[in-house]
């Protein structure tokens, strides 16, 4: 007598993984609406969206073979990432404190757009948007999910490249006002549309640089908690000051 199939089992067929560079495909397309999304939804639709994304990344990284280890979110390796993020926190405020006491370097944290905030919108900003809206879907989208899938095909090198490049461009959209926005980057590139130009150009330069040392932090700690607690410092830390100071 032939024994039937159990009840559901074909809808229970394991899934293929995809491959590693489909999955940097998949995770670039995401990234890309996400983007457009974040630069026009503020606030806490802001960090409601970045949540969201962060979530789908996680799961191309799972679908592509991934784990945790490789988003640099293993269990093993969060109490060192924290003392990482802990350690360059405090290394932040201190350098930030000696900028905001220094004249030469003050004009440097001034921002019009804190012109019209209050106290209560900044800590928002610093405690909730910067860690949610910012802070966890970089660090997730390029030290940890694209990080982790070049890593494993290609090596850190590739990975760091590939992240890196990727993290300068995300910033277009959001310096296209830098030049305005803040009177030190005015005082150098000027406000017209080539010192606009000019200043997203610096701007997706220096944080691909950005994006080196970050992926670096997450090598040497082999942890997201290390490049988390440097990026939160260095947005949440500045956003204080700068309201601090205006």
């Amino acid at each position: 007598m032939t024994r039937s199939a159990p009840e559901g089992a074909g809808r229970r067929r394991r899934r293929r993984p995809i491959g590693t560079w489909p999955a940097v495909g998949v995770t670039v397309a995401v990234l890309v609406g996400a983007n457009l999304a974040l630069n026009r939804w503020s606030g806490l639709w802001g960090a409601l969206t970045a949540v969201v994304v962060s979530g789908l990344l996680l799961g191309v990284l799972r679908r592509a073979g991934g784990t945790l280890a490789d988003a640099g979110l293993a269990p093993g390796t969060l109490a060192r990432g924290t003392r990482w993020a802990l350690a360059l926190i405090g290394l932040v405020a201190v350098v930030y404190l000696a900028g905001a006491l220094l004249p030469a370097t003050r004009t440097l944290f001034e921002d019009r757009r804190y012109a019209a905030m209050d106290g209560g919108e900044v800590m928002v900003r610093v405690f909730v948007l910067v860690p949610v809206g910012t802070v966890l879907v970089e660090e997730i989208a390029f030290r940890g999910v694209l990080y982790g899938l070049v890593r494993r095909d290609r090596g850190a090198v590739w990975a760091t490249a590939v992240s890196s490049l990727l993290f300068g461009l995300w910033h277009v959209l959001p310096s296209l006002h830098l030049a305005t926005a803040k009177p030190a980057v005015t005082a150098v590139f000027g406000a017209s549309g080539l010192g606009a130009a000019l200043a997203v150009l610096g701007a997706v330069l220096f944080t691909a640089a950005a994006g080196v040392l970050f992926c670096e932090l997450r090598r040497r700690s082999d942890s997201l908690l290390a490049p988390m607690g440097l990026h939160w410092a260095v947005n949440a830390l500045g956003y204080l000051v700068g309201f601090l100071l205006r």
